[in-house]
């Protein structure tokens, strides 16, 4: 074969692939928009431009070894040859600290986790698209918004104990006995995981830290407006654990 019929040959076969290589792209695009649509349905910090963009990144980086045919050329008879799984390795590490970034420590309570297990998912999903593997990517597609929507239904119906972080704050000199915080808390159905206690003599504050647990959250709001109704109280902070 001469090298322009060997040239055109290989045009040909690259804008046959071309239409294969645009479907898995937009694909992955898709189904990465529908998932972060659901984050930023729910105000979710990485949503929808996230989502997407992760899918259609994963997915164009598995096209390096789906098509390598298409831009690595063997040279004196030496073949190459790409593993796929290794990278995938790569990109799934990589997308670990993005997914690390969605995850936000506020005081003691941690949120995010389930933002950045879907960053996570939509990276394997578009590593699925990206090689072609389209049956399993639109099941875990299907199975990702099904869990990330219809699975906070089931969750708010399941039963489960409510866990918040207490803190609240007195005048040194005006503090409440532990006692009576402890029946203050037991009044309005909480009990006590632990309790910590800070004294700041420079600003003359006196603090207790606790875990409470209650198996109604409503209790929380009740809490608040007693403590509310507290002269004594300098400051007060009632934060859910949970995403």
């Amino acid at each position: 074969m001469t090298p322009m019929l060997s040239a055109l040959g290989m045009a040909y076969e690259f804008d046959s692939a071309l239409g294969e290589i645009t479907v898995r792209l937009v694909a992955a695009l898709g189904i990465g928009a529908l998932i972060g649509f659901e984050r930023s349905y729910r105000g979710r910090p990485a949503g929808f431009r996230t989502h997407a963009l992760v899918c259609l990144s994963t997915s164009l980086l598995m096209l390096l070894t789906a098509y390598e045919d298409h831009w690595v050329r063997g040279g004196g008879g030496v073949n190459f040859t790409l593993d796929p799984t290794r990278m995938a390795q790569g990109i799934m590490t990589g997308i670990g600290f993005l997914g690390a970034g969605a995850i936000m420590r506020d005081g003691l309570s941690v949120r995010g986790l389930t933002t950045a297990a879907s960053i996570w998912i939509t990276a394997a999903i578009g590593v699925l698209i990206g090689i072609g593997f389209y049956e399993p990517a639109i099941i875990s597609a299907l199975l990702t918004l099904f869990t990330l929507s219809l699975f906070q239904v089931i969750e708010r119906r399941m039963p489960s104990q409510f866990y918040a972080h207490f803190f609240v704050r007195f005048a040194r000199e005006a503090a409440m006995p532990e006692d009576e915080l402890r029946r203050m808390v037991s009044e309005h159905r909480f009990s006590i995981a632990n309790l910590d206690y800070r004294l700041d003599a420079e600003h003359g504050h006196f603090e207790y830290r606790m875990v409470i647990r209650t198996g109604n959250g409503d209790n929380a709001r009740r809490l608040c407006e007693s403590l509310n109704k507290l002269s004594t109280v300098r400051e007060f902070r009632i934060s859910p654990t949970g995403d």
